[in-house]
C-alpha cells in the first residue's frame, strides 16, 4: 500500500513531510512537554553541511538531506536577501533512530555555481519521502534521486530544471507506484508524477493560468496533501492564484478555486470537516476554507470562509478535532472554529516562526526560529504548558513518533524523549 494511502488509516512512522497523513498530527504519539540542552535529550548528533529538510522515520532508522556549501555569500538580489555559493554537494544521510549514529552518508548531486537561494531557505530544504526499501530525495531544480533505503545505493536520478527564484521548497509525496512533485516556478508551473521504479514521467498536469505579467508572482512552494473524501482520493495543492484538487493516480483535475493573487506560498494545506484549509501566501495573506465536494471551477460556490487575521506565509495550519490552529511568520498563534473561521484566541509567542506546528497528545508544538518551542494545550482557551529552548536556528518542521520528538537545527539533529 502506498505511503499516503496507508496514512489514511494510520501509520506509526513519520515517512514524509508533516508525518504519515501529511498534516502534522500524530494521534498515537506522546512526545515530551519539557526539554533543554541537558534535559530529556536522548541524543544530539552534529550534521555535516546545512539543510532545512525535516527528518523522516521508518522502523529503526531515520533519514534527511543536507548540503555541503563552499564559498557562500549573503547578498541582495532584487527585493530579496539571498545566498550564493561557488559549489554545493547535496547529500542524503541515514541515522540510527535509537542512538543518533550516522550509518551512511551519500553524495547525490555536485553543483557548481548553483542558483541562489533565499537566506531563509537552503539548498536542501525539501523533505525526503521513505517507504520500505526506498528513499526518495528531491532538491527541486538541482535533481531528484531514488535510493536503496538500507544501503544508500542510488537506484535512479532525474533532473526537472525550474527557476525557483529563491530556491526549492516543495516536498515530494508517494502515492501507489508514483512519486508526486510540484513544480511552481517563475518559468513553468505544473504537477508531475514519476514512476517510482524508473524515475520516468507517468503524468504531468499544467497548473491553471496565472494572469500576471511578473514572473516572480508565479512561483510557489507547497507540498501536496492527499486525503480521502466523498468516496474518492484527492490531492490538493495550493499555488499562485488557485488552489487545485487532482486525482493523484492520473493528474486529472477534480476542482479548482481562485483564491486571489497570492503567490510564494510555503504553507501546505490541512483537511477535515469536509474542507481544505490553506494560506494564500504573499501579497496580503488570507486563510481560506474550501469545501472539497465540488467539480470544475468552484470559486463562486465552495469557498466557505476567509480570515485575514495574522495569517502565515510559511508555517502550515493544523486541524485538531473541530479547531484549526496556525502561527504567523512573526509568532502570533491562533485558534479558530474550523467550520466557521470564528477565532477563539490569538496569543503572541515571540520570535519568528517558519516551521509548521505539530499536534500530538492534545498539545500543540510551535517551534520558533531562535530555538524556542512553545507547548500549548489544544482547545478553545489558550493555555501555555511549557517553553523550551535549545541552541541554534530552527526552520525545519519537527517529527514526532511514540514518546520522541526529533528536532533539527542548522547544525544538529536532536531526539528528545519522555522518561
Amino acid at each position: 500500500m502506498a505511503t499516503q494511502a496507508a496514512a489514511l488509516v494510520g501509520d506509526p512512522n513519520w515517512p514524509q513531510f508533516r508525518g504519515p497523513r501529511g498534516d502534522s498530527t500524530a494521534a498515537d504519539a506522546d512526545p515530551p512537554i519539557e526539554w533543554s540542552e541537558t534535559n530529556n535529550v536522548a541524543w544530539k548528533t552534529a550534521l555535516p553541511g546545512r539543510g532545512r529538510s525535516s527528518p523522516v522515520l521508518l522502523g529503526d532508522r531515520l533519514w534527511l538531506t543536507t548540503a555541503l556549501e563552499r564559498g557562500v555569500r549573503r547578498t541582495r538580489i532584487g527585493p530579496d536577501d539571498m545566498q550564493t555559493a561557488e559549489h554545493v554537494t547535496l547529500k542524503a544521510l541515514c541515522l540510527d533512530r535509537a542512538s543518533g549514529k550516522i550509518l551512511w552518508d551519500v553524495t547525490l548531486f555536485d553543483v557548481d555555481q548553483p542558483d541562489p537561494v533565499h537566506w531563509l531557505n537552503s539548498w536542501a530544504t525539501p523533505t525526503p519521502a521513505v517507504e520500505p526499501g526506498r528513499l526518495y530525495c528531491d532538491f527541486g531544480t538541482f535533481g531528484t534521486a531514488c535510493l536503496d533505503a538500507a544501503t544508500g545505493e542510488v537506484v535512479w536520478k532525474r533532473r526537472l530544471p525550474l527557476d525557483h527564484q529563491v530556491g526549492p521548497g516543495s516536498s515530494p509525496v508517494i502515492y501507489q507506484n508514483l512519486l508526486v512533485l510540484v513544480r511552481d516556478g517563475r518559468d513553468a508551473q505544473y504537477v508531475t508524477a514519476l514512476d517510482k521504479a524508473t524515475g520516468r514521467t507517468a503524468w504531468q498536469t499544467d497548473r491553471p493560468p496565472i494572469k500576471t505579467s511578473g514572473a516572480n508572482l508565479k512561483k510557489s512552494f507547497c507540498s501536496p496533501l492527499v486525503f480521502r473524501s466523498g468516496g474518492r482520493i484527492q490531492m490538493v495543492v495550493p499555488g499562485p492564484h488557485w488552489v487545485v484538487s487532482y486525482d493523484p493516480a492520473t493528474g486529472k483535475e477534480f476542482w479548482r478555486a481562485r483564491h486571489g493573487e497570492g503567490f510564494s506560498i510555503g504553507a501546505s494545506a490541512a483537511f477535515g470537516q469536509g474542507m481544505v484549509y490553506f494560506s494564500t501566501g504573499c501579497h496580503k495573506a488570507t486563510l481560506q476554507a474550501v469545501r472539497v465536494d465540488g467539480e470544475g471551477d468552484v470559486t463562486a460556490t465552495h469557498i466557505a470562509w476567509k480570515s485575514l487575521r495574522q495569517i502565515p506565509v510559511m508555517p502550515s495550519p493544523v486541524l485538531a478535532g473541530e479547531e484549526l490552529y496556525w502561527v504567523s511568520d512573526d509568532g502570533m498563534a491562533s485558534c479558530a472554529d474550523a467550520r466557521s473561521g470564528t477565532v477563539h484566541w490569538q496569543e503572541r509567542l515571540g520570535g519568528a516562526h517558519l516551521a509548521s506546528p505539530l499536534c500530538a497528545a492534545g498539545r500543540l508544538y510551535f517551534c520558533a526560529q531562535n530555538g524556542k518551542t512553545t507547548v500549548v494545550k489544544a482547545g478553545k482557551k489558550f493555555e501555555r504548558l511549557k517553553e523550551n529552548s535549545i541552541d541554534g536556528t530552527v526552520v525545519a518542521t519537527p517529527a514526532v513518533v511514540g514518546r520522541s520528538l526529533f528536532l533539527r537545527t542548522d547544525t544538529h539533529l536532536y531526539r528528545f524523549a519522555s522518561p
